[in-house]
């Protein structure tokens, strides 16, 4: 039986990394990266840069699940008062 995980290099920060997530989870990191008009790379490495704990692929599966937890919404939103910030590091936290 093939494993659902997929390992895939990507460069973050300037280094090339390897990391393994699910093929679910890659689709939504692209979806969610084109949504907020960055790179894959850039999202992964602000997603790193922003982690307390845990290693990389945890943090990309906690964050994904964080985004679609609050209805996709994007980093930043200026859709009334009510709009608040958020970083890829308050979705870790809030999990």
């Amino acid at each position: 039986m093939k494993s659902p995980v997929v390992k895939r290099s990507i460069v973050i920060a300037g280094h090339k990394t390897s990391v393994s997530l699910e093929d679910a989870f890659w689709k939504a990191l692209k979806e969610i990266a084109a949504a907020r008009h960055v790179t894959l790379s850039d999202l992964v490495s602000t997603i790193d840069s922003e982690r307390r704990h845990g290693n990389l692929s945890s943090a990309i599966r906690l964050f994904v699940l964080e985004h679609y937890r609050t209805g996709g919404a994007p980093a930043s939103s200026s859709s009334g008062p009510e709009a608040t910030e958020r970083s890829p590091q308050s979705a870790l936290r809030a999990s």
